[in-house]
């Protein structure tokens, strides 16, 4: 399921950490163990046996391979600081709202008359905290990746084409497409 906008989300919830997760393999299997219970639990998220986790925690195995290193490091920065990731982005769903840099295709439905031609634009805009909640919310209940664009263009629609209601009244449907890059900042 993950997509643009879920990484997007992920990469700002990892520019909040406190502290750096583990850097050693060691290290790495030492925590996915205590969150996830068992060598065995771990092995299923990481796609190898409970024998060569149980290498890795004793330090048998120095290093895993490219595909599996890959694997456990992102799986110990999904989980790393809970508390932290969630207090942000309370903090922006009630209070100090989201930043959406992104390079995209815009498609809108416009009145007769004027161009509805979508074309690549570069903006960074601050979306208000409503627009992060829905986001989150979105994320939190599975939402597609389509879903979360469709949250984000709503938010551009109304703060960045439609100046909060001061131009472009008659713009009606706003769609992110072909996105080039997308960062969130919250």
């Amino acid at each position: 399921m993950a997509g643009e906008i879920d990484d997007a989300i992920e990469r700002a919830d990892r520019e909040a950490f406190t502290r750096q997760p583990p850097k050693t393999l060691k290290g790495q299997i030492g925590y996915l163990i205590r969150q996830l219970g068992s060598a065995k639990a771990v092995a299923r998220e990481i796609g190898v046996t409970a024998d060569s986790v149980n290498r890795y925690r004793r330090g048998a195995r120095k290093h895993a391979r490219p595909d599996v290193a890959t694997k456990i490091n992102d799986a110990v920065r999904q989980r790393w600081q809970p508390q932290v990731r969630k207090r942000r982005q309370q903090q922006a769903a009630t209070a100090t709202g989201i930043t959406v840099e992104t390079r995209a295709r815009f498609g809108y439905t416009a009145p007769i008359g004027t161009t509805d031609d979508g074309r690549f634009r570069r903006l960074t805009v601050h979306l208000p905290p409503a627009y992060a909640q829905r986001l989150f919310d979105a994320r939190n209940t599975g939402a597609s990746d389509q879903q979360m664009r469709q949250i984000i263009a709503e938010g551009l629609k109304e703060i960045y084409f439609q100046d909060s209601g001061a131009r472009a009244l008659g713009l009606s449907d706003v769609t992110l497409n072909d996105i080039d890059y997308l960062d969130l900042d919250y």
